[in-house]
């Protein structure tokens, strides 16, 4: 009779090994390896190989043209934030995977958006894990939601929770988090490596087959990724992290996977005391509390899939008294500063080896395209020079190490979007090619430009 065995499983990259190692030699991460007992299989002599296993019956295969998709209709969400990161709706059956720091507003969003389908559509299922049913509800009194359909399931039992949603058949399920649902067929812990896999996998599975959206909550590893094994990032069909920092009241929905819409989008939320609001203008939003003539801020036009956005970039530049400067990077690539560093000091002649440099987005927003360059580069040298840069000036381009403003993406869109808001000259790189049917927008004068140090001469 076969004997249980014990593996170990990479929370990271999933590979297998029969024994712990404290660096995984697949994907190099350090203690990532969690025990996994694996289950007896029977290898006498009456078991079946797999060619001799009978065939069940299943759906034939069909030629391309022939597969209907007319009845696939997307369930509408008035959010429309959280309908553009999704693809335009929600698809019946989508499997869509939420992941987020602690306290961001991840149970918060799906509670809502479960209220809003029980009010439109018809019953909706939110399973809690972590809360008691009495604790959603007085969450849902602060949020305004007493929805008749929308159920409360307080349970972590795996087969408890495919009963209730075998016997509703709701218009959406909700689990949250998917690491406290555990199965009875595994011995693990509820959070194990095998437990998680399983659990999500027999829940994707009957919601696809039920033609049921289904929305599961993952915990997130002090790296700020999703907690478990990766492959459970390639079993759903769309990928969510909310960004934002707790004290802030600005969150950003994040597309990571989308099979059916972009992974360019984002929605931009304003955590309120009735939840989460929708912000339709965020640029306006970014920008509210700006200080027009102070040294040290610029605005950049950065396009979050196909929205520009205005945001605006703080640095502040302050002699130090040690023999290493620091380098402070919130909301930008900590080694694209250092790049920026290195070209003012060197193409530019800004002097910065005895210089603390911080740079900060305002807002919460993370800017990570090479677009924001030149602004940030522009916001350095205000603070250098304590020398204020034009309020009604944008500035958009990629700088190069050689010093040269490269040409960037959409600079048309991104344009439109600074004159819709009041801004009346824009900096933008001089290569950067004008496509057929674009037109400058009106009351916005276009300064291009060759290099870094020809930008700073005309805004400073």
């Amino acid at each position: 009779m076969a004997k249980t065995r014990v593996e170990y499983v990479c929370t990271n990259c999933g590979a297998t090994f029969p024994k712990w190692y404290g660096r995984c030699p697949k994907c190099g991460e350090w203690n990532t390896l969690e025990e996994v007992v694996v289950a007896p299989q029977d290898t006498g002599r009456g078991a079946r190989t797999r060619s001799t296993m009978p065939l069940t019956e299943t759906t034939p295969p069909r030629p391309l043209p022939d597969i209907d998709t007319e009845d696939v209709r997307r369930i509408p969400v008035d959010m429309g934030e959280l309908s553009r990161v999704l693809g335009g709706g929600i698809v019946p059956g989508m499997g869509v995977l939420v992941g987020g720091e602690p306290g961001i507003g991840k149970s918060t969003l799906l509670l809502q958006l479960a209220a809003e389908v029980a009010r439109k559509v018809g019953d909706a299922l939110y399973v809690t894990g972590e809360e008691s049913a009495q604790q959603v509800k007085l969450r849902a009194r602060r949020l305004g939601i007493s929805e008749p359909n929308l159920y409360i399931l307080a349970e972590i039992h795996l087969e408890t929770i495919l009963h209730h949603i075998e016997r509703m058949e709701p218009s959406l399920v909700v689990v949250d988090s998917i690491q406290a649902v555990y199965s009875d067929a595994l011995p693990a812990a509820a959070g194990n490596v095998s437990q998680v896999k399983e659990c999500a996998a027999r829940l994707l599975r009957l919601t696809k087959v039920l033609n049921i959206p289904l929305f599961l909550v993952g915990h997130v590893t002090k790296e700020g990724l999703i907690a478990g094994p990766r492959v459970l990032e390639h079993m759903v069909d769309t990928v969510l992290y909310f960004e934002g920092e707790r004290f802030h009241t600005y969150r950003v929905l994040r597309t990571v996977k989308n099979r059916f819409g972009s992974t360019n989008e984002v929605g931009v939320f304003e955590m309120s005391e009735r939840g989460l609001v929708e912000v339709p203008n965020p640029s306006e939003a970014f920008l509210a509390e700006r200080l027009p003539n102070a040294a040290g801020s610029s605005i950049a036009v950065t396009m979050e899939g196909t929205r520009p956005l205005l945001v605006e970039v703080q640095a502040l530049t302050s002699t130090t008294s040690f023999s290493q400067p620091r380098r402070t990077a919130n909301g930008v690539d900590f080694n694209r500063l250092l790049l920026l560093t290195a070209v003012l000091s060197k193409r530019v002649g800004l002097r910065l080896s005895d210089q603390d440099v911080f740079v900060n987005v305002v807002g919460g927003l993370r800017v990570d395209e090479p677009a924001a360059d030149l602004a940030v580069a522009a916001a350095i040298v205000s603070s250098m020079r304590n020398q204020p840069i034009p309020a009604d000036v944008v500035l958009v381009g990629e700088v190069g190490l050689s010093g040269e403003v490269r040409s960037v993406a959409h600079l048309n869109r991104r344009l439109h979007e600074a004159a819709k808001l009041g801004f009346r000259r824009s900096i933008v790189p001089r290569t950067h090619a004008r496509r057929g049917g674009e037109s400058v927008p009106e009351g916005l004068e276009v300064i291009r430009v060759r290099t870094l140090a020809q930008a700073l001469d005309e805004i400073l």
